[in-house]
C-alpha cells in the first residue's frame, strides 16, 4: 500500500537512502498459496523518512492515490491539525500496477470471491455471484508510477479545499533498493502558488 505522507519537514534530495523491510510476506489462503505483492509490504514512511511518531500524519491507501477520501484526510490534517507540507509517495512493484479499472470491475461482476493471478493475467476459480457495481467505480489504477505521481499532486494542488499555500512533493519509494527518489515534475507541479 502506498501512502500520502504530511509532515513538517523532509529533506528534498532527489534521491534519499531509507532503510525498510526487504521481505515479502508468503499469506496461506484457501486453495492454496499466495504472494503479498509489494503494496502488502510493511512500509512506514514517516520511519525511512526519519521521523519520530508523532511528527507525520501518513494516510494510507491502496496506490497511494490523491482518491476524494485521502484529500478529504489532507485537508483536515492541514486545517485542523497544522500540517505544512505533504508527500506523495508510490511505490515500486505496486499491485495496483497489476489489473486496470475494467479488469477488477469484470472480475467483481462475476464473482465477489479472492481471484487468482497467475503473473500475468487475473481470473475467478469460481463464477457466479457477482456483482456489476465494481464497473461504476474508479479504482485509481496505475499505468505508469511517475505520472500517477504527477497526476496526484496535480489533483491535490488544484482542489478547491487546498490551499495553494502547502508545498507538495512527489516520490516513488524503490522497494528493491531502499532509494526514496523524486519525481521532479510533481514536485515542480506542487510547489505553493
Amino acid at each position: 500500500m502506498s501512502r500520502l505522507l504530511t509532515k513538517l519537514s523532509l529533506p528534498t534530495k532527489s534521491t534519499l537512502r531509507v532503510s525498510a523491510p526487504r521481505r515479502i510476506w508468503r499469506c496461506r489462503r484457501r486453495g492454496g498459496s499466495q504472494y503479498s505483492p509489494a503494496w502488502m509490504r510493511v512500509l512506514n514512511p514517516a520511519k525511512f523518512a526519519g521521523l519520530a511518531e508523532g511528527d507525520a500524519h501518513v494516510i494510507r491507501n491502496a496506490g497511494g492515490r490523491a482518491s476524494d477520501d485521502a484529500i478529504r484526510s489532507l485537508v483536515i490534517s492541514h486545517k485542523l491539525l497544522g500540517t505544512r507540507e505533504w508527500f506523495v509517495i508510490h511505490h515500486t512493484n505496486c499491485g495496483m500496477e497489476l489489473f486496470t479499472d475494467d479488469v477488477i470491475g469484470d472480475l467483481l461482476a462475476d464473482n465477489l470471491e479472492t481471484a487468482k493471478f497467475d503473473g500475468k493475467t487475473w481470473s475467478n476459480p469460481k463464477h457466479g455471484h457477482g456483482a456489476s457495481a465494481g464497473q461504476f467505480i474508479k479504482w485509481h489504477t496505475i499505468k505508469d508510477q511517475p505520472s500517477s505521481v504527477v497526476h496526484d499532486v496535480r489533483r491535490i494542488r488544484e482542489h478547491p479545499l487546498v490551499s495553494k499555500n502547502i508545498p507538495l512533493y512527489g516520490y516513488i519509494y524503490d522497494v528493491h533498493s531502499g532509494n526514496l527518489v523524486e519525481v521532479t515534475e510533481a514536485t515542480q507541479a506542487g510547489k505553493p502558488r
